[in-house]
C-alpha cells in the first residue's frame, strides 16, 4: 500500500469520479470502476479475494484499527473529512469507508450452472435481494436480460449485501443468449395448475423472474419447461418478485438437500 494521502477538496478528481458512480447507476460501464460503499461490502469483497484500486476512508475511520486494516487492503488510500465522505453517499448516515474497484469483466454464460434469469426487473432493491437469495440457496449464476436494473449500481450493490462476489453475473444479454443454457427453465404463474411444492423440481435448473408489473415476457415464458404456482392461502393477488424468488429458490434448495 502506498502512503495514505489526505484529500480536503471536493473538486479532487477521485471524489468527482466517485460522485459520478453514485449519481448514475450505469456509470460503472463507462468509467470502468465500481463504488463499494460501507465496511460490510468492502469486507465481503476482500474476503472473496478482491483487491481494491482505491480506499476512501474518513479521518475518524482511519483511527479505528478494523477500518484501517480494511483500507490497507487497497492499492491506495485516501483520507477525507466526514463532510466530504457524506458527498459520496446516498445514505442518511454516510459510511466511514468505501472502495473503488475495477468493473468486473463480464463472463460468458456457464451452460450448466444453477441460474436465476432476470427479465427486465426495474427495482434495484428487488434485484439486490434476489442476488442475496440466489447466493444463499446455492445458485451460482445470475443472468440479467436487457432492460434489467444495472447489477453493479450502488443501490443493487447495497441490497445485495456482498452476494455479488459469490455469483457469476452476466448482464445486458438478449433472451436468445439463454440458448446456451443446458438447463430446464422454470417460471411462476398464479394461474398454473401445479403448486411449487407438489412437483419434483429439476436440479440444476434456471428460475426465470419477470418484470414487476408485466411478469415474464410471453416469448420467454414459452421457453420454460414448466410454470408453477406459489400457494397463497392469505388471498393476496401476487407476491413481490423478490419474495417470490426467495420462495422458489428455497424450494429448489430444500428438495435438493432432501
Amino acid at each position: 500500500m502506498a502512503e495514505p494521502r489526505p484529500i480536503s477538496s471536493r473538486d479532487n478528481p477521485l471524489l468527482v469520479r466517485v460522485r459520478k458512480l453514485v449519481a448514475d447507476p450505469g456509470a460503472y460501464r463507462r468509467l470502468g470502476e465500481v463504488w463499494l460503499e460501507g465496511d460490510h461490502l468492502c469486507a465481503a469483497f476482500v474476503q472473496r479475494g478482491g483487491r481494491a484500486l482505491q480506499a476512501v476512508v474518513t479521518s475518524e475511520g482511519w483511527t479505528r484499527p478494523p477500518l484501517r486494516d480494511l483500507a490497507s487492503r487497497a492499492a491506495a488510500v485516501a483520507i477525507v473529512p466526514a463532510e466530504l465522505m457524506a458527498g459520496l453517499s446516498s445514505l442518511e448516515s454516510p459510511p466511514s469507508i468505501g472502495f473503488v474497484v475495477a468493473t468486473p469483466t463480464a463472463p460468458a454464460l456457464t451452460p450448466d450452472a444453477p441460474s436465476v434469469v432476470l427479465d427486465r426487473l426495474q427495482d434495484a432493491g428487488n434485484v439486490g435481494a434476489i442476488l442475496r437469495s440466489a447466493s444463499a440457496f446455492g445458485f451460482a449464476q445470475v443472468v440479467a436480460l436487457k432492460g434489467t436494473a444495472a447489477l453493479w449500481s450502488p443501490k443493487v450493490l447495497r441490497a445485495g449485501m456482498g452476494a455479488h462476489f459469490a455469483l457469476r453475473l452476466v448482464e445486458g444479454v438478449d433472451a436468445e443468449a439463454l440458448d446456451t443454457l443446458r438447463l430446464p427453465l422454470l417460471a411462476t404463474s398464479s394461474h398454473a395448475e401445479r403448486a411449487l411444492h407438489e412437483v419434483d423440481l429439476p436440479w440444476p435448473c434456471a428460475w426465470v423472474l419477470g418484470n414487476e408489473g408485466q411478469g415474464v415476457a410471453a416469448a420467454l415464458a414459452g421457453r420454460c419447461t414448466m410454470a408453477l404456482r406459489i400457494p397463497q392461502p392469505g388471498g393476496e393477488e401476487s407476491l413481490n418478485v423478490a419474495a417470490a424468488a426467495a420462495v422458489c429458490l428455497y424450494e429448489s434448495a430444500r428438495q435438493r438437500s432432501a
